[in-house]
């Protein structure tokens, strides 16, 4: 297997998060591939880093992904932050996504790592995702 549908899993996982209206409500359409430049929202989601490893089986090509998707919020506190990480949990964690290449086999949420930023004035959540794919 190759890395030829990190980009299809990538789009349908922002694809999601962008509809959910339950993260809607949370962040509006703060929901970002790549952070802007300037001014940003004082809460708001990121796709982050990706690691991906060969999966291939008998049946066919694969790979297993561990993506990140972070909650970034100004808040000093991380009520808000846990709120759109759990948003984001229930968008993907058992999801079947459609992908515009291959298949989205299975998804599950792995872990998560909540820490203070900026000086202790804001806060980060790294929820960590692992998504097996297939080319089809």
């Amino acid at each position: 297997m190759s890395y030829a549908i990190s980009a299809a899993l990538q789009g349908a996982v922002y694809t999601a998060l962008s509809a959910d209206p339950a993260l809607q409500a949370l962040v509006g359409t703060a929901i970002y591939d790549a952070v802007p430049s300037g001014t940003l929202p004082s809460l708001y989601v990121t796709l982050g880093p990706e690691e991906v490893r060969a999966q291939d089986d008998k049946t066919g090509g694969g790979a297993a992904h561990r993506f990140t998707v972070s909650v970034v919020t100004e808040a000093p506190g991380f009520s808000a932050a846990k709120e759109v990480g759990g948003a984001v949990c229930d968008v993907l964690n058992e999801a079947d996504l459609p992908m515009t290449r291959g298949r989205l086999v299975s998804m599950r949420f792995l872990r998560a790592r909540a820490d203070k930023i900026d000086k202790g004035t804001g806060r980060k959540i790294d929820l960590i995702f692992r998504a097996r794919v297939e080319d089809t």
